[in-house]
């Protein structure tokens, strides 16, 4: 009983006590005497607070991570799949550019020779029996498709059609070692045989039946065509000679010329589903600067 009454006691003496500091600091503002000990007990409360702001923070943080992991997880995969989509669809875009002028240079071609042609996509690129060098492509006998048939692109002779299915057609290329086609000299009726060598397309090997003829690095040459156009329609652009061989005593005389027609990189070509009605000679061929 006495220990109650003296903490009462004491407790009715310390909030009187604080009850009178309260009322002087107060009434006397600024100039309170007590002014250093509320900024002493600010700063040990303030000190406190953000101790515990810093502690409390990063648990709080890990806690909103595991809450959103998976949304956010979501929006990630989201964001990847959006991305791949535009670039996917740039790149279809450059691919749909790159084919339209393909395209266009191909039936300026056709125009210019007077070729009525079926375009076609090159979509694999496969070896045949009796064959090194060969293409297949997306049109058969069912857009009018036959073997024998010119295929050109472009840029010039690309090879002949040697299969036929209702959808596809396999092409043996200019540059296959077995192929062979009929040309002749720009400006001149200097004719020759092109034999495909190999070496990835690169050159062709044009053999002038007339050993006295001139033949020199920089001549074109051009498709001498077959007989009823098949396999090979005339005027088509061949390539430009590289190199003259020197054949002494021999009754042909040899070069080797470089294809206008990218063996190695088609895409877009065109078989000749009807020859010109007249031979275009060297109409089809590119100017000196290249354009047609």
């Amino acid at each position: 009983m006495r220990d109650s009454r003296r903490a009462r006691l004491i407790l009715g003496v310390l909030l009187t006590a604080a009850l009178v500091i309260l009322t002087i600091d107060h009434r006397t503002g600024d100039n309170s005497p007590l002014r250093p000990l509320r900024a002493a007990g600010a700063w040990i409360f303030g000190a406190a607070e953000q101790f515990g702001s810093g502690v409390v923070r990063p648990v709080g943080a890990f806690v909103h991570a595991l809450i959103t992991a998976p949304s956010a997880q979501e929006r990630i995969r989201a964001l990847t799949e959006e991305n791949a989509r535009l670039r996917s669809g740039l790149v279809a875009g450059r691919l749909d550019a790159a084919r339209s002028s393909e395209l266009k240079k191909l039936l300026g071609l056709a125009g210019a020779g007077g070729y009525k042609v079926v375009t076609a996509n090159v979509v694999a690129r496969r070896g045949q029996p009796g064959f090194e060098d060969a293409v297949q492509i997306d049109v058969g006998t069912d857009d009018g498709v036959r073997s024998e048939m010119t295929v050109l692109n472009g840029d010039g002779l690309v090879g002949r059609v040697i299969r036929a299915s209702a959808h596809t057609s396999t092409v043996v290329l200019l540059s296959d070692p077995a192929s062979a086609a009929g040309a002749r000299l720009e400006g001149g009726k200097e004719i020759g045989v092109v034999h495909g060598v190999g070496e990835y397309g690169r050159l062709v090997q044009f053999r002038l039946l007339d050993s006295t003829a001139p033949l020199t690095r920089g001549g074109r040459i051009v498709s001498f065509g077959s007989q009823n156009g098949r396999p090979y329609v005339p005027g088509v652009p061949i390539g430009v000679i590289e190199r003259v061989e020197s054949t002494p005593g021999e009754l042909t005389r040899i070069a080797y010329a470089r294809p206008y027609a990218d063996l190695t990189a088609l895409d877009v070509v065109g078989v000749v589903v009807q020859g010109p009605r007249r031979d275009p000679r060297d109409a089809v061929l590119p100017d000196k600067e290249g354009a047609r």
